[in-house]
C-alpha cells in the first residue's frame, strides 16, 4: 500500500518551503555578519542558522564574538534581507498548486514560520502566494520558544483547532523538523534545494520528499 498521510490539518513553514528566499536571505545574511566582525560563509551560514530566529543568530553570534550587537540589531538586519527581497524571489516550484488544490479539495492549511509576519506578508506577497493563507499566518513572534522548540506548531494547531496528532508539518530545515516532532506531529522534510540536508531531516524523523507537487499524492483526502 502506498505511504499517506490523512492529516487534519497541514502546516507549512515558510521560508524554502513555499518561498524559494534561504539562498537571498542567507547571502544578505552572511555578508552582514562579516561586517559586524563574525565571518561566515554561505554555506555555514546556511547550515548554522537555517530555520532559526533572527533572536537565537544574535544570541549565537554574541556568544561567539564576546560583545552585544546592539538592540537595533535584528532590525537592520532585517532591512538588509528585505532590500534583497525586493531584488525578485519565486515560489517554491509546486507551491502554488499545493496550495490551491488543498482550498479546492477543503483540506485545512496554516504557515508557521520562524519569520517575523513583517517578512512573510512580504515574501508571499512578493511571490502571489499571499492570498491564499494570509488569514492563516502564524509566526515565532507569538510564543516564548522557536524552533526547534514545539511551540510554535503548538499554538498554529490550537488557534486553527485542531489535535497536534492529527497535524502534518511541511519543513525544510533540521530545527523545523525538530520542532515538529517534538510536538507530536507527522513530518514531511522537502528537500528540494540542492544544500539541505535530507540524510539529517529523515533521521529526524521527517519524510522526505524533494519535489513539492508529490505531497499531493502523499495526502488522503478521504
Amino acid at each position: 500500500m502506498a505511504f499517506s498521510f490523512s492529516p487534519s490539518l497541514v502546516i507549512f513553514d515558510c521560508d524554502g518551503v513555499l518561498v524559494d528566499t534561504e539562498p537571498v536571505a542567507n547571502r544578505a545574511l552572511a555578508r552582514f555578519l562579516g561586517e559586524c566582525g563574525y565571518e561566515i560563509s554561505y554555506e555555514e551560514c546556511r547550515r548554522l542558522f537555517v530555520g532559526r530566529t533572527m533572536q537565537a543568530v544574535q544570541e549565537h553570534v554574541e556568544d561567539a564574538l564576546g560583545r552585544p550587537l546592539g538592540s537595533d540589531w535584528p532590525a537592520r538586519i532585517r532591512d538588509e534581507t528585505l532590500k534583497a527581497f525586493a531584488q525578485g524571489i519565486e515560489p517554491v516550484a509546486g507551491a502554488r498548486e499545493v496550495l490551491e488544490a488543498l482550498a479546492a479539495r477543503e483540506k485545512p492549511c496554516c504557515v508557521a514560520s520562524s519569520g517575523r509576519f513583517e517578512k512573510m506578508r512580504f515574501t508571499l506577497g512578493a511571490t502571489g502566494l499571499l492570498p491564499l493563507v494570509e488569514d492563516v499566518l502564524f509566526s515565532a513572534e507569538e510564543v516564548a520558544h522557536g524552533k526547534p522548540a514545539p511551540d510554535l506548531f503548538l499554538h498554529a494547531a490550537a488557534r486553527m483547532g485542531h489535535a497536534p496528532e492529527s497535524c502534518l508539518v511541511i519543513e525544510d530545515s533540521l530545527p523545523g523538523v525538530q520542532a515538529g516532532v517534538a510536538a507530536g506531529m507527522s513530518v514531511i522534510g522537502y528537500a528540494g534545494d540542492p544544500m539541505t540536508d535530507a540524510a539529517a531531516l529523515k533521521r529526524e524523523g521527517a519524510h522526505v520528499i524533494s519535489d513539492m507537487s508529490a505531497l499531493l499524492n502523499l495526502i488522503s483526502f478521504r
